[in-house]
């Protein structure tokens, strides 16, 4: 058991997160994310939870295991086209994990995921929470251009693009 990962989580609320994340920054990611979904076909959706639940920190549940459940939960896997992708912030523990369906897991590696998470990851450390996020919007969107391109789906917006705060 991680006492400093314990405290951390305990510390964190949500004051910190709507200090990091104001209504400003929420509607601009928003905005990132409408934008991007403007050329291509793939649905993102960005989340952010302060800090994990006493009983799954307790059994210290993972970033990435929590950012499956939220997959599963908020229901990105359920895109016409398998092209449904996630953005989880655990921010009591600075960790960004990317899911993705399967329909655009199949075509990108999970080194280049890992890598978008961690440049977040690098941002976050400088204190630039909006722009790490939509610049992980972006660089998400490079590849779903590539694999799903403009015109190649239907333009329904399957996924809301209104940033999900978990509390």
């Amino acid at each position: 058991m991680n006492f400093t990962r314990i405290v951390r989580h305990l510390l964190t609320g949500k004051l910190a997160l709507h200090r990091i994340f104001p209504a400003a920054s929420l509607t601009a990611i928003e905005q990132a994310i409408q934008q991007s979904e403007m050329n291509h076909g793939g649905q993102i959706c960005f989340a952010v939870e302060a800090s994990l639940d006493t009983i799954p920190l307790f059994k210290n549940q993972t970033a990435r295991e929590r950012a499956v459940e939220v997959f599963s939960q908020l229901r990105i896997w359920d895109t016409e086209h398998n092209n449904g992708v996630l953005i989880y912030l655990l921010l009591a523990d600075h960790d960004v994990e990317i899911i993705t369906d399967r329909g655009i897991h199949a075509k990108v590696s999970s080194e280049e995921w890992e890598a978008i998470c961690r440049t977040m990851e690098s941002t976050f450390q400088r204190q630039q929470f909006e722009a790490g996020v939509i610049n992980g919007v972006n660089a998400i969107s490079v590849h779903l251009r590539e694999y799903f391109p403009s015109g190649s789906n239907d333009k329904r917006n399957e996924i809301a693009n209104k940033p999900v705060v978990l509390e």
